[in-house]
């Protein structure tokens, strides 16, 4: 099945941001665009908002003048549905209610050609529920463009349980010829992205309502030691509280109020505040015109150790041990096999986050995981009242002398970057298990849709397979509640890679 034929005329139902954005997006393919709305003048005025950025990116020589006008004279708005009798493609984007796209859906179905794809660009609802309400379910699909649809690549192309494989292909190649990275997935909560990216913001709320952290020193980790583009509270006032929430609620609900999904207390009472992020001048941060951003907790300067010891296999941080021999620290060696620590000349030991708390071990100080050890800025260290204050001195000693900013946080099992990347790899794996994607297609979702800087899968084979099971399988034994149980995919896929190891 191919794509659309550029004559054939597409239809974008809704005018709002994301619907001016699809219709851009396929005027700018070659499509002549029908623009239409409920809501009298709102199709012009959308049609003249259209017209007015394409003269822009013809200023900032991003689109020939001649294309611009190629696109202008196909841009159309219809006053009427029926206007849309002809339209080889409708796609939907009005507002996020049920029973509006599947009335939206039954009129056209008595407009358009039987062959007419149809679509809706829906973020949260179900693609099936929509099209349980047609006579032919078979044709309509899931197109799910990301906000800007112009300058955003990803679109998740999802399958009903009665949408035809015809029906998909040719919405999966018409958006690839439009320039989009198309990925499939079955019609699921939250399809892909919004359904694996629910621990980068849940897991960020949790150390703030346990109090092991505030929100800049959370951000500031996330960035500088994770490698992702921003925080998960800077994410969320710009999204907007209200509409973060909004999807974890209907993912947490359409999952029958799966612990995993569990929305934020915290959040919810920024919600109710009205504090929704930078469109009301305050969320988490105050986005007021004079207002200074907060600094994340910093260490002071300490005193570096002269060496330390190091105990087994450190596994994804064994970058750490070139880092350390090169700022000119000794590092000695013990061939026993202790476990994976360094050990500080006042004995306490250093560890790599593993989902147990500082309170379990004497004299112990938890680092977090980082994208890259090397090119990483900030390090967090986790200590309890237990810890003896020379050790967290020379911990923080020690990766200040790499050059790296250190934030230290209260006793957090998992910390802060390991627990949340240890939950998108699980989640992934729970989501290939059960045929929602392929591992390339939510590795590419993720790193499109989302900017993280790896796929969950090429994390998981970076940290090695059975890291995310065991970490989540210690957070699991101090938080029986669910949430941070490895899903059976995980399990399976971690103990297949013990056992080959095992054996080879």
């Amino acid at each position: 099945m191919t794509a659309l034929d550029l004559n054939s005329p597409v239809a974008v139902v809704g005018t709002g941001t994301m619907g001016q954005g699809i219709a851009q997006v396929a005027l700018v393919a070659g499509h002549p665009v029908r623009l239409y709305d409920t809501v009298p003048g709102r199709a012009d005025a959308a049609a003249e908002a259209i017209g007015a950025r394409l003269d822009r990116l013809v200023e900032k020589d991003r689109l020939a003048a001649a294309d611009r006008d190629a696109a202008r004279a196909g841009l159309h708005p219809a006053h009427s549905l029926a206007e849309l009798a002809d339209c080889a493609l409708v796609v939907e984007a009005v507002l996020e209610q049920l029973e509006a796209k599947q009335q939206l859906f039954r009129e056209l179905e008595d407009i358009v050609e039987h062959d007419c794809l149809l679509a809706t660009n829906t973020s949260s609802l179900s693609v099936t529920a929509i099209g349980g309400a047609l006579r032919n379910p078979g044709r309509l699909v899931g197109l799910h463009f990301f906000n800007p649809a112009p300058l955003l690549p990803l679109v998740e192309v999802v399958s009903g349980y009665a949408s035809d494989f015809s029906s998909a292909t040719r919405a999966y190649e018409t958006a690839r010829a439009w320039g989009k990275t198309p990925v499939a997935c079955a019609d699921t909560p939250g399809f892909i992205v919004n359904r694996i990216a629910r621990p980068f913001y849940a897991e960020a709320f949790a150390v703030y309502e346990a109090q092991a952290a505030d929100p800049a020193t959370i951000d500031a980790v996330l960035r500088e030691s994770g490698g992702f583009r921003m925080g998960a509270f800077e994410l969320t006032d710009l999204i907007g509280q209200d509409v973060n929430e909004s999807v974890t609620h209907s993912v947490w609900q359409s999952f029958f109020q799966d612990v995993r999904f569990t929305p934020s207390l915290a959040q919810r009472r920024l919600v109710e505040s009205g504090r929704l992020g930078r469109k009301t001048g305050h969320g988490w941060y105050d986005h007021g015109a004079d207002a200074e951003r907060p600094e994340p907790h910093t260490a002071e300067k300490a005193q570096a150790p002269a060496y330390v010891v190091a105990e087994g296999d450190l596994g994804p941080a064994s970058e750490l041990l070139t880092l350390i021999r090169e700022a000119g620290i000794q590092v000695r060696e013990d061939e026993e096999d202790h476990g994976t620590r360094l050990v500080l000349p006042s004995g306490g030991q250093l560890v790599l986050a593993d989902g147990q708390t500082s309170v379990e071990f004497r004299d112990v100080v938890y680092f977090d995981l980082a994208l890259d050890y090397r090119r990483a800025t900030r390090l967090a260290l986790s200590a309890s009242q237990d810890t003896a204050p020379q050790t967290l001195s020379e911990a923080v000693g020690l990766f200040q002398a790499l050059g790296k900013t250190v934030s230290v946080i209260g006793d957090a099992p998992g910390m802060i970057v390991a627990r949340t990347v240890a939950r998108i790899v699980d989640l992934a794996h729970d989501a290939v298990a059960k045929g929602v994607a392929t591992e390339e297609d939510i590795d590419t979702a993720m790193r499109l849709g989302v900017n993280y800087p790896l796929g969950p899968f090429e994390w998981s084979r970076r940290l090695g397979r059975s890291w995310a099971c065991s970490l989540l399988d210690d957070l699991h034994q101090r938080d029986p509640s669910g949430r941070y149980a490895p899903s059976l995919a995980l399990y399976r896929h971690a103990y297949a890679t013990e056992k080959r190891e095992g054996t080879s």
